[in-house]
């Protein structure tokens, strides 16, 4: 949460290694096939606990076959190019892919000058107050966003002001944060 020293990071790589951010998942699959070349990889990617980005149309699920997305090819749509199906932390540790789009969901959200940590259980966001809990969803992030070798996505969604599961402010702050530290948004 040290928005200055991020800032200074960002700065410092985004020119070799371009990190932008969208409200729009759509714009986010296009950034990752239009930078791809040949057979360089690209993929869709959420923690495990991303149970309400369901709602975009984006399952995160501990059982896909890492074998097929990793390695099968454009044509199979069991592959990570077809950017259908969601890459957790746990397929993705220690394997990289060329370009990811990190999808970010309400389980891990910026406000108030800080990240605090829910969990969806049922129909609502619950806290998460264990220590070990929290460090091992902030540890899934970070699985997440350095899979990517070449450059990523990050994708926000804007929130449903009609599900009180997705409402926009579950999301507007942590795309917000995410602005100020200095990523462009496509």
């Amino acid at each position: 949460c040290n928005r200055e020293k991020a800032s200074v990071l960002y700065g410092e790589l985004s020119d070799k290694y371009p990190i932008v951010i969208t409200r729009d998942l759509d714009k986010a699959k296009a950034w990752v096939r239009d930078k791809s070349r040949g057979s360089e990889r690209y993929g869709l990617m959420a923690t495990s606990a991303a149970e309400r980005l369901r709602a975009r149309g984006i399952w995160a699920d501990n059982n896909i076959k890492p074998i097929k997305w990793f390695l099968e090819g454009k044509e199979d749509v069991n592959s990570s190019f077809h950017l259908e199906i969601t890459a957790t932390e746990f397929a993705v540790q220690g394997l990289e892919i060329d370009y990811g789009i990190v999808a970010w969901d309400g389980d891990v959200r910026y406000e108030n000058g800080e990240f605090i940590y829910k969990r969806f259980t049922r129909n609502m966001w619950c806290n998460v107050n264990k220590p070990e809990r929290r460090k091992y969803m902030k540890n899934a992030y970070r699985v997440l966003l350095t899979r990517s070798r070449q450059g990523m996505v990050i994708y926000v969604p804007e929130g449903n002001p009609y599900d009180p599961t997705t409402l926009p402010e579950l999301y507007d702050s942590t795309y917000d944060y995410l602005k100020s530290v200095g990523i462009v948004e496509i």
